[in-house]
């Protein structure tokens, strides 16, 4: 996958590899902006089954 993702990028190397760069920080700030936020009440992390004694 991440080669196919290489050979479609335009440019030389360089060019690829900011292109790269700039595609993996637009993920990460949607995965932390809109998509973690979302699933956040939907997972189990806050559920305790020790109680306050």
């Amino acid at each position: 996958m991440y080669g196919w993702i290489w050979r479609h990028l335009p440019g030389s190397a360089w060019v690829r590899a900011l292109i790269a760069l700039v595609l993996v920080l637009a993920a990460v700030y949607v995965l932390f902006q809109y998509i973690f936020p979302w699933a956040e009440p939907l997972l189990p992390f806050n559920d305790v089954t020790v109680d306050n004694q």
